[in-house]
């Protein structure tokens, strides 16, 4: 019987590794970026069982070849339906594996490199709906603020758009990073790299927030407790940003007869974006803008405001200084065996 190769040992010790010490511990990786590493590479070594008939006694460094990798984006994109832009994640993520590797081993530096020389798709931009300040406000005269669901959602509105965050940010905020009274009322979220940073409160989302604690949470006093949970597991699960933007759209509906503005489409992200460019109209420095997103630099910030090359010397001066694809997620564990099973990995089902 033929052996394993010792490469395809190799490849498995390192996936684990990157996996559940280096990407959540060293690289401060959210559970969400995590999982996209894995279904990343899962996806690529789905395509060299199916397509190229690699076993773990055949997988080696080899078959991380650029060859190999540009056929994977075709077949990413011809059999699993994936958008340009989900291709260029997916071929991120592989990219994120293969340097982890190489920096562990010489032997796959070669497939480090020809990965890197990969081109990403083309991708068109995609711009944010705008929200108006009369929209805002028609979209926060509906919520019902006598019942208890009323003023949840209301609260929720409020301060995703006063303060920004993105949803992920505010449906991960517990009561703990919450302090409302004293000088200086803020909240702490928790943004992308596991990286903290202080949101400053407002008079109105302090008021809010307060009253929704007192009288809509069943444990305002515990630390540890989310803001936003679910109704059904509890106060240490976030409601989840699918039913945030469900409630949305509702409500967008009914705001849509009072102002024509509003977007029948609304999402959670269009409040973070619009409350951004009042901020910018109403002549904030950028600098701080670029902050409370959390954004790493101000070109991340003019690129999010979709600044034009005119705006940019004007906003400069404030200074003074996936489409989503749409086939149904299936995470089948059939025919159990074969390579990924060896490395670990979920079995991803076929695309309908």
């Amino acid at each position: 019987m033929k052996k394993i190769n010792p490469q395809a040992l190799l490849i498995a010790k390192y996936l684990n590794e990157w996996l559940e010490y280096h990407v959540p511990s060293i690289k401060a990786c959210s559970p969400h970026t995590k999982r996209n590493y894995e279904t990343s590479v899962a996806l690529y070594v789905m395509f060299l069982r199916s397509v190229k008939q690699i076993s773990p006694k055949t997988l080696s460094a080899q078959c991380f070849s650029l060859e190999n990798m540009n056929e994977w984006i075709l077949w990413l994109k011809e059999h699993r339906s994936c958008s340009p832009a989900t291709c260029n994640v997916r071929l991120s993520a592989l990219r994120a594996f293969l340097k982890y590797m190489a920096d562990k081993d010489i032997a796959f530096m070669t497939s480090y490199l020809q990965a890197e020389t990969v081109p990403n798709q083309k991708t068109p931009k995609r711009k944010v709906v705008g929200l108006s300040k009369m929209a805002v406000n028609a979209l926060f005269t509906v919520p019902n603020q006598r019942t208890t669901r009323g003023l949840r959602d209301y609260t929720l509105m409020l301060t995703l758009y006063s303060t920004a965050v993105r949803i992920n940010e505010l449906l991960s905020l517990k009561i703990g990073n919450i302090f409302t009274d004293g000088p200086k009322p803020r909240i702490i979220v928790i943004g992308k790299g596991r990286k903290k940073r202080p949101i400053p409160l407002l008079a109105k989302p302090v008021q809010y927030i307060k009253q929704y604690l007192t009288e809509c949470h069943p444990n305002p006093n515990n630390p540890d407790a989310l803001l936003f949970y679910s109704k059904s597991r509890g106060i240490y699960v976030p409601m989840s940003a699918e039913n945030v933007n469900k409630l949305l759209k509702r409500y967008a509906a009914i705001a849509k007869k009072i102002c024509k503005e509003v977007p029948l489409n609304l999402h959670a992200h269009q409040f973070r974006h619009a409350k951004a460019s009042h901020w910018l109209e109403n002549g904030m420095n950028i600098a701080q803008i670029s902050y409370l997103l959390g954004h790493e630099c101000i070109q991340t910030t003019m690129v999010y405001l979709d600044i034009t090359t005119e705006q940019e010397s004007k906003a400069l001066e404030t200074l003074e200084n996936e489409d989503q694809r749409k086939l149904q997620k299936k995470w089948k564990m059939a025919n159990k065996g074969g390579l990924e099973e060896f490395l670990g990995l979920p079995l991803i089902g076929a695309a309908d």
